[in-house]
């Protein structure tokens, strides 16, 4: 009996140990899969930091190329910006050009004279159409936003004090937009 009962004793431990070896086993087995799953989970990370990477290089190179060509494209407006006001204008200076020849052999100066006011009047109207005016000065009140003052003459009592009383130059705006002041002469 004895010698069962050891055996069952060596029996009992050698199951225990093979019990443990079996839960090293499994051990080993979950820690293969968890180092696998890690592995495929880096392999993923990798995977999206290349594609958010690839996805962030394109996205930097639409843009850039964007920049560029917006570049390109002020450049050529800027450099194109008065072709409009420039064709309007060559009519203007067709006309001049002829008006010199015939005053070569022009006798009568009250056709020039004519032909001079007619020119005028056709530049006056092509920039006119396309935005630009003179405007009033003389008899206004001073306005540093549009005028300069060129000298100061005393008060009368037709003007008054700080009234334009003569213009050297008129004021021109293109639109709303002042692009030269005109130079007065304002009564003190």
């Amino acid at each position: 009996m004895q010698n069962d009962e050891k055996n069952r004793k060596d029996q009992a431990e050698e199951g225990v140990e093979q019990g443990s070896n079996a839960d090293n086993t499994a051990g080993q087995g979950e820690n293969t899969d968890e180092t696998t799953r890690e592995g495929a989970t880096q392999d993923e990370l990798q995977r999206k930091n290349s594609e958010l990477n690839d996805r962030y290089l394109r996205l930097y190179s639409e843009y850039d190329n964007y920049r560029k060509r917006t570049m390109r494209e002020k450049a050529d407006i800027i450099k194109t910006a008065g072709e409009d006001i420039f064709r309007a204008i060559l009519p203007v200076i067709d006309d001049f050009e002829r008006a010199l020849r015939a005053n070569e052999s022009a006798t009568d100066v009250a056709p020039l004279k004519e032909g001079m006011q007619l020119i005028y009047n056709k530049l006056r109207n092509t920039v006119q159409q396309k935005g630009l005016h003179a405007f009033e000065s003389k008899g206004q009140p001073f306005d540093a936003d549009t005028m300069e003052a060129i000298t100061h003459v005393p008060a009368d009592e037709k003007n008054g004090s700080g009234k334009v009383v003569d213009e050297i130059e008129k004021g021109y705006k293109l639109g709303d937009k002042v692009i030269r002041h005109a130079k007065v002469i304002v009564s003190q």
